[in-house]
């Protein structure tokens, strides 16, 4: 062990032994500036009516439906990565999570690998999938390229494209250009009549994907989805890297991300590098660490002029894969303090890369993932692309699918206001992943009402509770310290409470508990784990009471209502304070009826294995020249893998979405059918799944067979400390643990809690 880890494992210790010892914050505060009007008038907008009379817009703070700030989600997924049989009851999953804005890459490689030959059918058939969004009613962004990246070949030129060494890629070289305009022309051709002039889904158009070079060519490309037909309320870029000078000011919105770690990184630690600061709250926008493999943005700050648009989110991540070399692994709260943080620091649009998963299609002239064999950065697996996403990639719900719904359930009731509210961060804040006593909070606030974020919260680093907290704000009509009484705020907590909240007639001065939804006049709030719950309500604003402040404790959250109240106007308002389980399974139906979803859990069936070949020796890993790091294997490598044949029962329920559900140690696995790759995975603690409907009724028949590399002890790999085995004596370890059919039941709205 060398010392570096030696350091961050007594670090740990130290730190789970003082845990119970709460460090002591007290009154922390912040001065909480009336904000000044939103800037507007200055945005290069395509057509923004729709037939309907709806119009969407943009001001420096927010999107605008009709005029009004909205405060939508969006979610990524890759329609060409997906069959098109699933499309219609994942994006339903994703309706139902809260996602209101689906995001999808177009990547060129996958529609004309060979120059000339337009592939446009089946998972590559955009119109449809489209078609598919506006029937369940979601937006489209699309996302146009040329470059992506989304860990596709290339970055999704086709080999073709790369081959023209007198090009001058991701420039305004004319015969680039030439190649592009007849790409955007070809899009343009299957979103034709789904464009939101048209009463179709599609509101915005994204440039490029993390270009740093000279605007010219993004504009270039602007004028050339307009003169392809591409008229769009909203053209887009990303907002990393820095450009060399500025797009005119209003053509472009940028959008940002954060993760809260990277496969990408060239770092074989934990959280290395500026990953920390993600888990702080900032107005800065732009997250240095992320593609710091090929973007190198060692910066702080945002470009000028940043703050004329607003905070858009287009990859805030919703997990993480693992490439060969750094086996990422999410705890689900890692991606929930992530964005909490992101909301506090005044973001008004979440989307998040990835929200589904998927899998790399089959390509005609070779494989279509990253890897450093084609000069990419970091090898990926050849199918997989699950992402550990809220939603996998045969559809699996993961536990943030949950803790996320239950966010975007606030934002779709209480976000319009909150996205008009800028974020104001305290004066005493860490300033190094070193200072774990300072409280990490912001406010959100238009001067009179808002919200305090409090994340106490980070990746792989235990965080003390902090004791005898109360928030002092300066608000421009006098200070406001809430609660009464001192609180502690538990050890790797993350939450908001609102203040000055008007709920129906009744203000609400402040709540020590997280608000979630409304039902007509019925609020629902999560209890904050640790902190009793405390409501707090103008006197003035209720019916008989003749207080200034009319105070309630509640000692046991439930499904029941907790407080029922009138209002000075007459009105019947019910406070519901729920605890984690029944706050992470409320939903809404279609008609915006709050229930509970079902308890259910999904039932397991052995199955049975037949080892037909023990593992060889491991193989020796190659260093890359040009990436100095591990090398992912090839084909010919397993030849000394552990070899089982999997013999599934004979009947199977298809209707219950049967997932082959594999737990293990090693290297890499994968699973054959036929000798045909049907999927791929690097082992990072995780399970490896296979969705069996993809490949019913062969399957059933066929010739299935796991194939698992050992994993060498010494391997030059980053793995999470909860996914690093016991080698013992042994220099390596290959161990199939479970081989299970799981069924998963149907992904419609009324979705099983975790």
């Amino acid at each position: 062990m060398n010392s570096r880890w030696l350091i961050l494992l007594l670090l740990v210790v130290t730190l789970s032994l003082t845990l119970s010892i709460p460090v002591h914050a007290g009154v922390v505060s912040a001065t909480v500036p009336a904000p000044p009007p939103a800037g507007t008038g200055y945005f290069k907008l395509g057509t923004t009516r729709n037939p309907a009379g709806h119009e969407i817009n943009v001001n420096s703070r927010s999107l605008l439906f009709d005029g009004q700030p909205v405060f939508p989600v969006m979610g990524e997924i890759h329609y060409s990565r997906l069959p098109p049989a699933e499309w219609r009851e994942e994006l339903l999953k994703m309706k139902a999570g809260g996602v209101d804005i689906v995001a999808t890459y177009v990547f060129w490689i996958h529609h004309e690998e060979v120059e000339g030959q337009w592939d446009w059918t089946g998972q590559r058939d955009l119109k449809k999938f489209l078609q598919t969004c506006n029937d369940v009613g979601l937006k489209v962004i699309v996302r146009c390229g040329p470059w992506c990246h989304g860990e596709v070949r290339n970055g999704g030129s086709p080999d073709w494209v790369v081959a023209h060494k007198d090009w001058k890629l991701r420039s305004t070289d004319t015969n680039y250009l030439a190649a592009t305009r007849i790409l955007y022309g070809e899009i343009a051709r299957q979103l034709q009549g789904g464009l939101w002039k048209d009463g179709g889904p599609v509101i915005g158009i994204q440039v490029d994907n993390e270009f740093g070079g000279s605007p010219n060519y993004l504009m270039a490309l602007k004028k050339m989805a307009i003169e392809a037909g591409l008229d769009v309320p909203l053209y887009i870029k990303t907002g990393w890297p820095p450009l060399k000078t500025p797009v005119p000011l209003g053509e472009l919105l940028p959008l940002f991300g954060a993760y809260p770690d990277g496969f990408w990184s060239r770092s074989l630690q934990a959280m290395d590098g500026a990953a920390w600061g993600n888990f702080t709250f900032r107005i800065t926008r732009t997250d240095t660490g992320i593609g710091n493999d090929t973007l190198k943005m060692d910066q702080n700050g945002d470009p000028a002029g940043t703050e004329k648009y607003p905070h858009l989110t287009c990859e805030v991540g919703g997990g993480m894969p693992a490439s060969y070399h750094r086996r990422i692994n999410y705890d689900p709260r890692d991606v929930e303090a992530n964005v909490l943080t992101q909301l506090g620091g005044g973001s008004s649009l979440l989307g998040y890369y990835m929200y589904h998963g998927g899998q790399n299609p089959e390509g005609k002239l070779s494989t279509l993932q990253e890897s450093s064999s084609t000069g990419m950065a970091n090898d990926l697996p050849v199918k997989s692309y699950d992402f550990n996403a809220p939603l996998g990639e045969f559809g699996q719900i993961n536990p943030q699918y949950y803790w996320l719904r239950r966010l975007h359930l606030f934002l779709h009731d209480f976000g319009a206001p909150l996205a008009q509210m800028p974020a104001t961060l305290p004066a005493i804040r860490p300033n190094s992943n070193t200072v774990l006593t300072t409280l990490r909070w912001a406010v959100r606030s238009d001067g009179n009402r808002g919200y305090v974020f409090v994340n106490n919260y980070q990746r792989l680093q235990p965080l003390p509770a902090k004791k005898d907290v109360q928030f002092k704000l300066n608000l421009p009509g006098g200070e406001f310290v809430f609660p009464q009484k001192p609180v502690t705020i538990p050890a790797d907590v993350f939450f908001f409470w609102p203040f000055n909240l008007d709920l129906g007639g009744a203000k609400l001065i402040y709540a020590t508990a997280q608000p979630v939804c409304r039902d007509d006049n019925t609020i629902y709030f999560a209890e904050t784990p640790g902190v009793k719950a405390e409501f707090v309500f103008d006197g003035n604003s209720l019916m008989k009471r003749g207080a200034s402040q009319a105070v309630f404790e509640i000692a046991k959250p439930g499904r029941d209502a907790a407080l029922r109240l009138k209002t000075q106007s007459g009105g019947d308002i019910r406070i519901v304070l729920l605890g984690e389980t029944d706050s992470l399974s409320l939903r809404k139906d279609a008609a915006g009826h709050a229930g509970f979803g079902r308890d259910s859990k999904p039932g397991a069936v052995a199955v049975n294995t037949v080892l037909l070949r023990p593992a060889g020796p491991a193989r020796e890993i190659p260093i890359s020249a040009k990436t100095h790091l591990a090398v992912a294997p090839t084909d010919a490598d397993f030849t000394n893998a552990a070899v089982w044949n999997l013999k599934l029962p004979a009947m199977l329920d298809w209707s219950a979405h049967p997932l082959l559900r594999i737990r293990y140690v090693g290297d890499v696995a994968r699973l054959t059918l036929g000798g045909r790759l049907l999927d791929d995975n690097f082992y990072s603690g995780r399970e490896f799944d296979l969705g069996l409907n993809r490949y019913a009724p062969e399957i059933l028949a066929g010739d299935l067979r796991l194939e698992i590399l050992p994993l060498r002890k010494d391997a030059p790999v980053f793995l999470e400390p909860k996914a690093r085995p016991d080698f013992g004596a042994n220099g390596s370890l290959v161990e199939l643990q479970s081989v299970e059919i799981l069924r998963q039941g149907r992904g419609e709205p009324g979705l099983a809690a975790p």
